[in-house]
């Protein structure tokens, strides 16, 4: 067995609770919780060597993580089982992101600057009019952006790891180090693999829904949907439809409580669906989805087949002494849209920015005081976003006849402009009162209809 140890910790001192899994609970339900236990003034100073950070898994929240504390001079390692990973994911990234992380434009496969919103009943809305020349949505695949911004996080200085993050033992003192327990893989040793350990100051747990480092920290379970998609290779007549569009289905045959789409990659579309409530029913919506959209793929061939779950709310405790949860371990996914992909990234920013704040650039030690201030401002800055995604979802995806006012909802312009510019640059649009109260009429309209053709259908169900 290798392991990666330092001298011991020497001078720390005792914070308000020594971390361990049965630390304080953070929730976003809870955003005006205040509770500090903060050290900046008082940690001491490392002797010799840097802070040590280990990160957890190599998507969007660990590459963004990794680069941000290498840049720092934190001494930062990335273990990410598989660096070909090709999760299945939509891929779509808000224009902001591009500016904000500075994306290079050949890794964006598609710049969607046309959706297309398709009701129960096949009504087709067009949304993108009130775009600007510039202004798009990207379309990525995963395994070139999660690529991309570990190559970029190696370039600054992290160690990248190609190893399974198996458990972590907790320090039983409070001058003790996190030990990692991993397979490592370097092609050296076959495909076995060998055991490794890590010893490190603070974690970022960046594993994914399934995370093992929130299982470590007890974070607490999660409702979550099964995403699955098939990647098709369409004739290139039938591409040349996708060139710039993506479609979304809504009805209770894709998914009954989440939508399908059909997103276009570089010489392919992603074709998909997710669902909470009828996880045993995936291979029926699936299925469904590419039904709707079958003329519009005819003649393709699936090329890939994925599927993996996405957390629908964020877990009950993100933080334990030092040890945080970022992206899909932490649950930032929104409802409605399944947009998880920017939150992933930006997350994986905060956190490693507030290591470094309360380090001093990796010269001081850490403790969960600095780590809990990356959460209040996640708190602060993305809670209303959730809850009113949340609160669109069970307004507009409870029933087909809702479904239908939600689409007819956004055939109208205010409504357009103001989704598209709060998503592309991740920032509460200002309203015009005159229309906010004119689109609240119109809302109540569209819904008063569904309900009146939702008891219609009741009845010619009985």
């Amino acid at each position: 067995m290798s392991s990666i140890a330092f001298k011991p910790f020497h001078g720390l001192r005792r914070s308000s609770a020594v971390p361990s899994p049965t630390s304080t609970a953070t929730t976003l339900s809870k955003p005006a919780v205040k509770f500090h236990v903060s050290a900046a003034k008082t940690s001491p100073k490392l002797s010799n060597r840097n802070l040590r950070v280990a990160i957890i898994g190599g998507g969007p929240a660990g590459g963004s993580a990794a680069e941000t504390l290498a840049k720092a001079g934190i001494e930062t390692f990335l273990i990410e089982r598989k660096l070909d990973n090709c999760k299945p994911c939509g891929g779509a990234i808000p224009l902001c992101m591009v500016g904000e992380f500075d994306l290079p434009l050949d890794i964006i496969d598609r710049r969607v600057t046309k959706m297309k919103m398709i009701s129960p009943s096949n009504i087709a809305v067009d949304i993108g009019q009130t775009l600007k020349p510039h202004e798009y949505i990207g379309m990525v695949r995963r395994e070139v952006l999660d690529a991309y911004l570990r190559d970029r996080a190696k370039e600054s200085g992290a160690n990248v790891i190609n190893g399974l993050f198996l458990k972590m033992d907790m320090p039983k003192h409070w001058d003790e180090p996190y030990v990692l327990h991993y397979t490592e893989y370097d092609g050296k040793k076959g495909a076995m693999g060998a055991k490794a350990t890590l010893e490190v100051d603070a974690v970022i747990g960046a594993d994914g829904a399934n995370s093992r480092v929130a299982k470590a920290i007890n974070a607490g379970d999660y409702d979550y949907a099964i995403a699955f998609q098939e990647r098709i290779k369409i004739p290139d007549d039938k591409m040349v439809y996708y060139e710039n569009l993506a479609e979304m289905y809504v009805g209770d045959d894709v998914s009954p409580d989440f939508y399908g789409w059909v997103f276009p990659k570089c010489d392919h579309v992603a074709v998909g669906t997710g669902t909470v409530t009828h996880k045993n029913d995936i291979k029926k919506f699936q299925l469904a989805t590419r039904n709707r959209a079958k003329d519009k793929i005819l003649g393709g061939k699936i090329i890939r087949v994925e599927a993996h779950p996405i957390p629908e709310h964020p877990r009950p405790r993100r933080l334990s002494g030092r040890v945080a949860l970022v992206g899909d371990a932490a649950g930032y996914v929104t409802k409605c849209s399944g947009e998880g992909i920017y939150f992933a990234a930006k997350s994986g920013r905060m956190c490693a920015e507030a290591i470094v704040e309360g380090s001093q650039n990796g010269k001081k030690m850490v403790d969960e005081g600095d780590l809990r201030k990356y959460l209040e401002k996640w708190d602060k800055k993305y809670w209303p976003t959730y809850k009113v995604l949340d609160v669109l979802q069970k307004v507009f995806y409870r029933s087909n006849p809702a479904r239908e006012a939600f689409v007819e909802m956004c055939a109208d312009e205010y409504v357009q402009k103001m989704t598209f510019d709060s998503y592309l640059y991740k920032t509460v649009a200002p309203g015009n009162p005159l229309e906010d109260l004119k689109l609240a009429v119109n809302t109540i309209g569209s819904l008063v209809r569904a309900n009146a053709l939702r008891k219609e259908m009741e009845k010619l169900n009985v």
